[in-house]
């Protein structure tokens, strides 16, 4: 029998599993384990987007050198591109060094389902020696330090097109051969997988790992478009919704205590566009790529959350030069009340604080 929930209950449970109600993760591992990976993006109009979502959970105390150290020293998580179920397209993202057994079996066959790859992998097989031998001689490496000996130059119709050392090098870290030792500013340095993965860890079988995965990935959503996640949890109707979801029922029932926060335009709570409409009636595009005259809320807006509900865009930037943060607009999907746009502003100036930046607002009109 299907979960009944009201839209309240719905968004409730949705902000509590991405941990963004009152009560906060203890640290960055913790939090990465908890929401399963944190994506990364090289757009810092406010903050790298990895650092602006564990910020948002993790609060003033976050430093961005303890998720650096975790990646590069503790080995607690890794970075990977994922080119797997159901991202799409492809991102950087990190992950916890805990869940890889839930990867391992898979990535052993990768890419058996993209046949134009594993064509280009076979033809380029001195290729792909050469760079192994390279990595294991040299440890962690640019890719512009390694050399392009590939036999087939790989086509694409996009910017990968006869990038052969850098295809090459996310094809090999998806089926765990490489893998990303650290970044030298925006650059990741590459190294052998057995270098960087801790040895030992239990290889879960992929029929299972993919029941799990899915499970995870609801419990850190969760509610979630059975799309997303197939059979996890159970079966639930929303008031309201015509959507066919599914529930993580440890997360029904539970209290509630919500908070204000500036999201990233890559944060869970929103990415899946479909799910943020319906459950919150909250419309949003990241607009970077639009012309300036045609952006309704901005370069890169920040959705706004109090409480339950998404109430608006923050349009603001990062001028680390003059150490201000430029508040543009503050877009309000409705009429909020004073108490409201006080927490909202407070929120504004903490993000400002733990940027060690100067909040400057518009002038009122007519000043």
């Amino acid at each position: 029998m299907a979960v009944t929930l009201d839209r309240d209950e719905a968004r409730r449970i949705a902000v509590r599993a991405q941990r963004l109600d009152a009560g906060r993760p203890d640290g960055i591992v913790p939090l990465a384990e908890s929401l399963t990976f944190l994506q990364l993006d090289p757009t810092a109009a406010i903050a790298p987007s990895a650092d602006l979502i564990a910020y948002t959970r993790l609060g003033p105390a976050y430093r961005p050198e303890t998720l650096v150290e975790a990646l590069e020293t503790d080995r607690l998580l890794y970075e990977v591109k994922a080119m797997d179920d159901p991202v799409t397209p492809p991102f950087a993202m990190v992950r916890p060094m805990s869940d890889l057994g839930l990867h391992l079996d898979r990535m052993s066959r990768w890419p058996e389902r993209l046949s134009g790859a594993h064509a280009w992998l076979e033809a380029n097989d001195a290729f792909r020696r050469d760079v192994l031998a390279l990595l294991r001689d040299r440890g962690p490496t640019l890719s512009k330090d390694i050399p392009d000996t590939a036999a087939v130059p790989w086509e694409s119709t996009g910017w990968t097109h006869n990038q052969n050392v850098t295809r090459l090098l996310e094809l090999l870290q998806g089926r765990g051969e490489v893998a990303v030792a650290g970044r030298i500013g925006r650059q990741r340095a590459w190294d052998l997988g057995e270098r960087v993965y801790p040895a030992g860890i239990a290889v879960v079988p992929e029929a299972e790992a993919a029941r799990l995965r899915d499970e995870r990935r609801l419990r850190s959503l969760g509610i979630a478009r059975r799309a997303l996640v197939g059979e996890a949890g159970e079966p639930a109707t929303v008031e309201g919704s015509a959507l066919e979801w599914r529930v993580d029922p440890a997360a029904v029932g539970l209290p509630f205590t919500g908070r204000t926060a500036l999201l990233s335009p890559f944060d869970r709570l929103v990415h899946d566009r479909v799910r943020t409409n319906d459950l919150f009636g909250f419309e949003y595009l990241l607009e970077m790529y639009k012309p300036a005259a045609k952006r309704r809320w901005g370069y890169f807006a920040l959705p706004i959350l109090h409480g339950d509900r998404l109430i608006g865009k923050l349009d603001a930037a990062a001028d680390r030069k003059s150490g201000v943060l430029h508040v543009t607009a503050i877009h309000e999907d409705g009429p909020l009340s004073p108490e409201t746009r006080d927490a909202v502003r407070t929120e504004i100036d903490a993000l400002a604080a733990w940027l060690t930046l100067t909040p400057e607002y518009p002038s009122p009109r007519g000043t």
